[in-house]
């Protein structure tokens, strides 16, 4: 993988696959660079791929302090290491980062499936804190098992088949300082985002984000709202093909700035 210095000094990691303008791909609380494995090859015919390891997993560096803003920093490093202006694909909490980005760094699009934001009556929550008080009697799986059954809308963390070996349980502290970011983040009622956005979200997505996506296409002032039938949170993995047959109209009919 390459990497890029933040401003903060800890090492950004990336790949770089396909050809084409830039598509920068965040994932989401739980995953690293692999999350987009599934989406890769039907995207990087036509797009140049740059897919990061979020700080604090993966080959990127992590450092003692974390607030969203460093997640900005990190995203501006990376556009800034490629040839010029990107879209910007956010996940979950990767998308969570991308919109609060969106006013700062120059962009091309955004594209955002189920961004980690808390709405109406969703705000308020303490899943940070509970994932805490398991975490500290020493109940990791227990931690892990809260956000992806409430965070991810999955009713019985058991019934999956990659549960728990594939969990990413040594991600856990992670997950849980995303979270309270995700817990302290307000979207304004007038987000100061321009850029054309494709909001997509699955039909059987958790209820708190599919109204953040709601939200969102009311709030901004230039988007297409995309629904997927029959697939929920991760259809970036379990439905990729139909996540890219979104992606590519839309960023063919978005306008450039450049013309």
């Amino acid at each position: 993988m390459r990497t890029v210095p933040a401003p903060d000094g800890i090492e950004i990691a990336y790949e770089r696959s396909g050809d084409g303008p830039p598509l920068i791909l965040l994932h989401g609380g739980s995953g690293c660079h692999r999350h987009w494995d599934a989406l890769r090859p039907h995207l990087d015919e036509d797009f140049t791929l740059v897919t990061p390891d979020r700080r604090g997993r993966g080959e990127s560096g992590d450092a003692e302090q974390y607030d969203l803003d460093r997640e900005v920093e990190d995203l501006r490093t990376l556009v800034a290491a490629v040839d010029g202006d990107p879209v910007v694909f956010g996940h979950s909490f990767g998308g969570l980062v991308a919109l609060a980005a969106a006013d700062e760094v120059d962009l091309d699009a955004l594209v955002l499936y189920e961004p980690a934001l808390l709405v109406g009556e969703h705000r308020g929550g303490d899943l940070a804190d509970r994932m805490q008080e398991r975490l500290d009697a020493g109940e990791r799986r227990a931690a892990m098992r809260l956000f992806i059954e409430e965070a991810g809308g999955v009713p019985d963390v058991e019934a999956l088949p990659w549960w728990p070996d594939e969990a990413n349980l040594d991600r856990t502290e992670t997950v849980i300082r995303e979270n309270r970011a995700v817990e302290a983040f307000r979207l304004p009622e007038e987000p100061d985002i321009d850029v054309p956005t494709l909001l997509l979200t699955g039909e059987r997505g958790p209820e708190h984000l599919r109204d953040a996506v709601f939200a969102l296409r009311e709030r901004l002032p230039d988007t297409r709202l995309v629904e997927l039938d029959g697939v929920g949170h991760v259809a970036t993995e379990s439905a990729p093909e139909r996540v890219a047959d979104a992606v590519r109209p839309f960023l063919r009919d978005s306008p450039s700035p450049e013309s």
